[in-house]
């Protein structure tokens, strides 16, 4: 006898998504284990744990309403509390939380915290994570670049006046003024804003080791 696990396409989505959710949060849990170990490189671990955040950030946006993440670990009996701990509470990996608390000791940073470095990195993740998943209209990308420009202010001294990124994304948010709200942005300036945000990210972690490492 045939046994079905759903009756129809959408409860066959939803159970990938969830087979999808486990699975982020189990590789998680082993990726922190690992770096914990030293078993993978700091560079390796960083570009790994980026992917996962943005892969969890993405799936449990699509899955809200839907379940909430910790009642779907005690539902699933996951034990995973580095992953949840990673992806729930901290938000970055741990590698940037690392350069955050030593930029934000140092001299040229006394008006940044590390909790600031943090929110800017989460910020910068929301924003290049909308654009990958084609939210275009002007009304979904300017305040989440308006987000990354304010949180970027916010550092105070740590990043200079000509700093990259802040001449990036005031750059965009100085185009997407003069659009309406519904207009959305062309398939050619999305991948040059994904470009964009992406080169203005980079600059900034590399930044906070030259700011406190």
């Amino acid at each position: 006898m045939e046994v079905k696990l759903w009756n129809d396409k959408r409860e066959r989505e939803l159970l990938e998504s969830y087979a999808d959710l486990y699975a982020i949060i189990k590789v998680t849990e082993k990726l922190e284990r690992a770096y914990v170990r030293d078993l993978v490189s700091a560079a390796d671990y960083e570009a790994e744990c980026l992917k996962l955040i943005s892969q969890f950030n993405s799936l449990s946006s699509s899955l809200a309403g839907t379940v909430a993440v910790p009642r779907f670990v005690q539902a699933y009996r996951l034990d995973c509390p580095a992953a949840l701990n990673r992806l729930l509470q901290s938000g970055v990996p741990a590698t940037v939380e690392l350069r955050a608390a030593s930029a934000s000791s140092a001299p040229a940073a006394t008006s940044a915290s590390a909790a600031a470095i943090a929110h800017c990195v989460q910020t910068f993740i929301t924003a290049m994570d909308a654009v990958k998943l084609n939210m275009l209209a002007n009304d979904q990308v300017r305040p989440l670049l308006q987000d990354v420009a304010t949180s970027m202010a916010r550092l105070g001294s740590l990043l200079p006046p000509d700093f990259e990124g802040k001449v990036k994304v005031n750059e965009w948010l100085g185009k997407l003024h003069k659009m309406g709200a519904a207009d959305e942005l062309t398939e050619q300036q999305a991948r040059q804003l994904n470009f964009d945000l992406d080169s203005a990210y980079s600059a900034f972690l590399a930044a906070l080791p030259a700011a406190g490492l």
